[in-house]
């Protein structure tokens, strides 16, 4: 069961998610890999406006399905891991007085080598947390795994 060296699916989002200039490069590797992906950004002092941002570009991309449950609520879960990173462990933003400006990078793919271990969901967040006061933020990462 283990992972294929460049199928690491979380060191890809995370790589993906920090490219700016070369992300299209990046993708094509991806891509001939069989990995799916969408890019995205968001911003906001509510997290629910996080999370529906990027359920969103994963649904209209094709990363994840827009019917069914199963690949949502997987999408889900990796987002709230995510979010942890970013908040430090405390998923709260305009209720504590904090603001979050991200990108996102959504990868779906088979990390493993065994068939049997299926498809796969991570989520990379970069970009800045703080104050609602421009210059009062600092910079934040977050990853969430999670199979689907």
């Amino acid at each position: 069961m283990s992972i294929q060296p460049d199928h690491r699916i979380g060191k890809n989002a995370m790589q993906l998610v920090l490219l700016e200039e070369e992300e299209h490069l990046y993708g094509e590797k991806l891509k001939e890999q069989g990995f799916q992906f969408c890019l995205g950004k968001t911003g906001s002092m509510e997290t629910q406006k996080v999370v529906a941002a990027i359920e969103t570009a994963a649904k209209r991309s094709g990363v994840i399905s827009p019917d069914g449950y199963r690949e949502t609520h997987a999408l889900y879960h990796a987002i709230m891991e995510a979010l942890h990173g970013v908040t430090r462990g405390q998923v709260q933003l305009g209720s504590v007085l904090r603001t979050v400006g991200l990108r996102f990078a959504v990868v779906r793919g088979k990390p493993y080598e065994a068939e049997t271990e299926g498809e796969w969901i991570a989520i990379a967040l970069y970009g800045t947390i703080g104050a609602p006061v421009k210059g009062s933020e600092h910079e934040a990462m977050g990853l969430g795994i999670n199979h689907i």
